[in-house]
């Protein structure tokens, strides 16, 4: 059930014109943090698989699936926790999915063989999957309209905090002298240690007030929820009485306008996954194909200087103009540089012999891919689609998105081999082509307007 227009407008007019305060902090905290935590996980096996390759004698399929394995699990964490926030509400699976996270790292760093790492690396990704779908919605239904871009987009930004912390552990420990066979458990357990932290605060959070309103229709939680995050209490228009709910036409995601921004979301996620996990994943593999005699502590060190020099401040740059410029113009803009960056790499004579010139153009590509797709794929899912199907279509668009990059992962290990380095850049550079003409025909601009307006909620209500 569902109040009148008016009504519903006086109640989220505070949450949507609000100041950021500490309450849109706190959201961004919670969230955040477990976002560090995935982007480590899921990157720091590169290097893990690295160490581990002669030590549990991984055969290149084995280092295929290792590297790759979480992300397709991921898929699964997605769909289930995007379809249980719909059903069950976003404060009851909220925090579960980092418990998963959390053990399945703990658990890791203690396998003794390949199989028993494959399997915790499984619950690793279905706890990276559920954070994907519940961070991304939460944080959309409490932020406001000015500033929505940017506090979603500041929790995936902390992904290239963890991007950065991959590198410099394996860099420590490695550098450090500590042993090959206790460096890789030490890696895979720092991995708990962020998103144990923020386990207590997602179990308390409160219910979001476009749920409680839209789904729930419970007026008066709504109202103190949204006094609890702006200060401010709605005011009523019916004279301090509750009105009489109405029936409620809720979306479905095979409606019109919803498949086709479902196919933009989820498609473009996924192609620009192939692209950055493929990449990321794999870059020890790149960067040993590109220098074969460099050291393994020496590739760790370039593919960490390549995140902090390019990845990291893109992210941030994304984040301070989302709301400026849009979504939209980040995204294709973003594909486009990276579609150029790639063809370079492929067609120029002697790019692969030259290493300045390749982390070059290979680190141009990682600034456009923060500060375009791998950002605002994240964030347009939870603005387009209403909140009864809110949950699920930002399940499944982020499904696409790790399907993507379990393909990527699993494959560019042996394509290395067979096409090697300048077929793998071609191959890239075709699919963010793909991702530029998904973003331009499917996809709405939400810059500017309210969370309702965006998402076509009023048609439902």
């Amino acid at each position: 059930m569902a109040y009148n227009d008016t009504l519903t407008a006086e109640l989220y007019q505070p949450l949507n014109e609000a100041p950021i305060n500490s309450k849109h902090w706190l959201t961004v905290l919670t969230a955040g943090m477990g976002f560090f935590t995935d982007a480590y996980d899921l990157f720091i096996i590169g290097t893990v698989t690295a160490i581990l390759t002669p030590i549990f004698h991984l055969s290149t399929s084995q280092l295929s699936l290792l590297n790759s394995i979480s992300l397709l699990a991921a898929v699964a964490g997605a769909l289930v926790f995007g379809r249980l926030m719909d059903v069950l509400g976003r404060k009851a699976v909220y925090g579960i999915e980092i418990i998963l996270l959390v053990v399945g790292a703990l658990a890791s760093a203690f396998s003794p063989n390949f199989t028993v790492l494959f399997i915790f690396r499984i619950l690793v990704g279905i706890g990276v999957g559920g954070d994907y779908a519940t961070s991304a919605v939460i944080t959309t239904e409490y932020a406001n309209r000015k500033n929505r871009g940017r506090l979603v987009g500041t929790v995936f930004a902390m992904q290239g905090f963890g991007l950065l912390a991959g590198p410099a552990v394996a860099a420590i420990l490695i550098g450090g002298g500590v042993s090959h066979g206790l460096a890789w458990r030490l890696m895979l357990a720092f991995g708990a240690i962020p998103a144990a932290s923020v386990v207590y605060l997602r179990r308390k959070i409160r219910e979001t007030p476009r749920y409680t309103l839209a789904i729930e229709g419970d007026l008066a939680t709504t109202a103190d929820t949204v006094r609890w995050t702006t200060g401010q209490m709605p005011a009523f228009s019916e004279n301090g009485n509750l009105p009489k709910a109405k029936k409620t036409y809720r979306a479905r995601l095979w409606q019109k306008p919803f498949l086709l921004r479902l196919i933009g979301t989820a498609g473009s996620w996924f192609v620009m996954d192939i692209a950055f996990y493929g990449n990321s994943v794999s870059s020890p593999l790149i960067l040993k194909a590109l220098q074969p005699h460099a050291t393994l502590l020496d590739n760790i060190l370039i593919a960490g200087g390549i995140f902090l020099v390019f990845a990291v401040p893109g992210y941030w740059l994304a984040v301070g103009l989302m709301d400026k410029i849009g979504r939209k113009v980040i995204q294709w803009t973003g594909f486009l540089v990276m579609a150029l960056a790639f063809l370079a790499i492929a067609v120029i004579p002697g790019v692969t012999k030259n290493p300045l010139l390749f982390v070059l153009l290979f680190g141009i590509s990682y600034f456009f891919t923060e500060f375009g797709p791998n950002m605002t794929t994240f964030v347009l899912p939870s603005e387009v689609f209403p909140t009864s199907i809110r949950g699920m279509g930002d399940g499944i668009s982020a499904a696409g998105g790790k399907l993507g990059a379990f393909i990527g992962a699993l494959l560019v290990p042996t394509l290395l081999k067979t096409v090697h380095l300048t077929g793998v850049m071609g191959l890239m550079a075709g699919v963010s082509v793909i991702g530029i003409l998904l973003t331009i025909v499917a996809i709405p601009e939400p810059k500017g307007l309210t969370l309702e307006e965006s998402s076509s909620e009023e048609a439902f209500v």
